[in-house]
């Protein structure tokens, strides 16, 4: 089975990721830092920025895969990737500055509700499912499963 929103999400995060990635290493070249952050607080932030993207998203990625496994492609759950991805871009923009501001905090708040509202989706499902499970037969042309 193709999980169409899981893959597309999935690619989109990994974009973000290396332009994380890339938004340091400019730092790096133009500090001449090659290894941690040799005091610079904007290096620092951005290089947090990348850590704490990598410490949600992945999570996220399989509770949506999950979830689109056990439940299908539906609209809602595009719609929470997307916000998901949105909030991961706004983030690193709210770490840049060293005081608190709405870029960040819209961030981190999207990112927690969406792990949140997933997470508790995801709980929920093998209690409303028939019988508590999925299923599925294959019909192998031999009478099984008919």
């Amino acid at each position: 089975m193709i999980l169409p929103i899981t893959l597309t999400i999935a690619g989109a995060a990994a974009i973000v990721n290396i332009w994380l990635a890339i938004r340091i290493v400019a730092i790096r070249i133009k500090a001449k830092i090659l290894i941690g952050d040799g005091g610079n607080a904007l290096l620092a932030a951005r290089m947090r920025a990348q850590l704490n993207y990598i410490e949600y998203t992945p999570l996220v990625l399989i509770l949506i895969g999950l979830i689109e496994l056990a439940r299908g492609t539906h609209t809602w759950l595009w719609a929470v990737g997307i916000i998901y991805i949105i909030g991961r871009i706004l983030h690193p923009f709210g770490l840049d500055k060293q005081t608190p501001n709405p870029l960040r905090a819209a961030g981190i708040l999207t990112t927690w509700i969406v792990l949140i509202g997933l997470a508790g989706y995801a709980i929920t499902i093998p209690y409303t499912t028939k019988n508590g499970i999925v299923t599925t037969v294959a019909n192998d042309g031999l009478g099984a499963g008919n």
